[in-house]
Parts: structure tokens; sequence; C-alpha cells
């Protein structure tokens, strides 16, 4: 049911004592969840003490997460804790350029597969598909790349071949909703019982490929425009079981994808580049001005394109900001925790000063 399993019975055991039930987040609204569990739908709360016992916003639930509900009334109940989480998928939450905030988003949660969804149109951008591929390695699940509205193309060859040399390892599979060509390759990468989370920019064609998956219009969906262009409709995430016995996640497009602490993420979606690191003559090689730089020699002979080398130090060193926000932050609590604990100890010398007088 939904992928729960003897893994998950065993760590429910506590909450089971305490007369809980298991269920699972499909779809999350602002102060309240719907979940899904063996009586169905349920609309349910998170309690203020498991909202102040959060360390930070993204430990509490998420789309996919599994969590303990106590049932109120029909149809309504209570959260009273979220079980552990075997993947998720991660961005740094959408926020003010000019505030200094930096808080982890979990965009889903409990993910065997990412179907990184792009169309064969315009909207096919390697550099961003990297993006996602680095997000995807980092959640624990395993990525896949569909390539939408192949109907629309006369060949989607050479594009499978394009997004191969970028997404090494990774399964490209060029789909067609319309047609259904591609369908099977979609099944034998989502077994019953497996979650899939679909992740792309607005209009590629992920609400439309729920419904066909689904077999109804379950989702809601608008008609390409005459340019092949796909017109925005999800708003929110939703988990929706499939009739083959697997889940998928359907998402909003995403208009921003900054990343989240993703080094082992970036690591494998660049495999290619960080595995000629050790064929540099120096162990701290700046891949510069350093003889024996085997990246140096790879942007030479023509094995590695200058915009793939650009596109993997531009993440880099947006990884490296974002841990020197994550660092400073770390600091400032840090500091307000020694100021609260300075006060408090002052009150209580100061009140056991004025009992000893």
């Amino acid at each position: 049911m939904l992928g729960w399993d003897a893994e998950r019975q065993q760590q429910f055991t506590e909450h089971a004592a305490a007369g809980l039930e298991p269920a699972r987040v499909s779809v999350q609204h602002r102060g309240a969840y719907d979940v899904l569990g063996e009586d169905g739908e349920r609309r349910c709360e998170v309690p203020q003490r498991v909202v102040r016992a959060a360390a930070s916003p993204a430990d509490l639930p998420a789309v996919g997460d599994w969590v303990a509900v106590e049932p109120t009334e029909p149809g309504r109940g209570v959260i009273h804790a979220v079980l552990p989480r075997r993947s998720k998928f991660s961005r740094l939450a959408a926020h003010d350029p000019a505030s200094s905030t930096t808080e982890e988003q979990v965009v889903a949660a409990n993910v065997d597969v990412v179907f990184i969804v792009t169309s064969l149109n315009d909207d096919l951008n390697l550099r961003r598909l990297e993006r996602y591929l680095a997000l995807t390695w980092e959640s624990g699940a395993r990525p896949v790349v569909l390539l939408t509205k192949a109907d629309l193309v006369d060949d989607p060859a050479p594009a499978v071949a394009e997004v191969s040399e970028i997404a090494v390892g990774v399964p490209v599979h060029p789909i067609s909703v319309r047609t259904e060509h591609g369908f099977d390759a979609i099944a034998a990468e989502l077994q019953p019982g497996e979650t899939a989370a679909l992740l792309g920019s607005s209009g590629v064609g992920k609400s439309t490929l729920v419904n066909a998956l689904v077999g109804e219009e379950l989702l809601a969906t608008r008609e390409i425009r005459a340019d092949g262009k796909g017109r925005h409709t999800t708003t929110r995430r939703e988990l929706v079981p499939l009739p083959g016995g697997g889940l998928v996640i359907d998402t909003p497009g995403m208009r921003e994808l900054q990343l989240w602490v993703a080094d082992h993420g970036l690591e494998e979606a660049f495999d290619d580049i960080t595995s000629l690191f050790d064929h540099c003559r120096f162990r701290d090689c700046a891949h510069e001005a350093e003889p024996g730089c085997a990246v140096k020699e790879a942007l030479e002979h023509g094995l590695l394109s200058p915009e793939r080398w650009e596109s993997y130090r531009k993440l880099e060193r947006e990884l490296e900001m974002l841990e020197r926000r994550l660092d400073k932050r770390a600091q400032a609590e840090q500091r307000r925790r020694w100021r609260s604990l300075s006060r408090s100890m002052r009150a209580r010398l100061e009140e056991k000063g004025g009992r000893d007088r």
C-alpha cells in the first residue's frame, strides 16, 4: 500500500503502540496536509509542539513523507511524527535576494526515481539539466531523463545523444503522450511500490503525463500553444497512486532551482570532470595555470567542452557560497544560544543574590 513495507512497519512500532495510524502525505497546504491511509484521505494539522520541536521547516512533513496520524473525526486527523526519510529532493528555498534567509525546501520525500522532464522544443537546456541531475544524485533517488513531445520533432535521436553526453550513465527516453511512445520505458523504470517525482520547468507536460499514466483527467492541464510550448497549470505538489502499483509526485514548474547542499551530487553529475582531477600533476591543482593539469589538457584536446567546464565551476561556486552562508547562520545561532544562556544565568544569580540578602 502506497510503498509501505516491513522496514516502515518496524519504524512505526512505537507509534502503533500509542494508537496512531500510518499515512502518507499527498498534498501540502498552508497549515494543513492531505494524507492517504488505509481509511482513505484525511485533512490533517500539525500541533504547535511538533512545529516548535522541528530544527527547521525542512523537518516538517513534505509530500511523500510517511507520518503518524491520530484520527480525530471522519476525514480529519492530527500528525504527531514524521518517519525517517529514505531520500529527499531539496533545493534552496526561493527568497528575496535582499534577504539573508537560507532555508532548505524539501520538494519531495521518499522518492525512488526522479523523472527529470524537459521537452524537445525550445525548453531543452543542457545547463539546467545538469543542475537537476546534481540535486537528484544528492537526493538518494536515481535520475531518469524524459524528453517529452517527441511527436513534435522529426527525429529525437540527436537530442537524446546530446543529453546523454552530459547525463553520464543516466537513462534518457524520448516520449510522447499523444502517441504513448516511450511509455513502456517509463513502466520499466517505475516498479510497483516505488515512487517517482516529476521535476522540470513549466509547460513541459508533467501533469499531462500523469493523467496519461493514471488513465484519466485527474490533474488540470491546458493545451499547448501553437509554438509547441506548454501552458503551466500545476500549482502544488501532489502524490498520485498509479494503476500499476507505483506512485508519482507531480510538481509545479520551477522558475528557480538553486542548489541546496549537493557536494556528492555535483561529483556524480560531473563524474567525467571530477575523475580528471586524480590525473592532475598536483593534488591541490586549481585547474587554471598549473602544469600537468588534466582538465586543461582535456579542454585543449576537445575531450571536454568549455561550456560544461564552466557549468561545473558555476555550480561549484554556488555551493561554496551556500556553505559560507550556512556557516554564518550556524555561528549566529550559536551566538544567540550563548546570549540566551548568559541572560538565564544572570537572572538566576540575581534571584539567588536577592534571596541571600
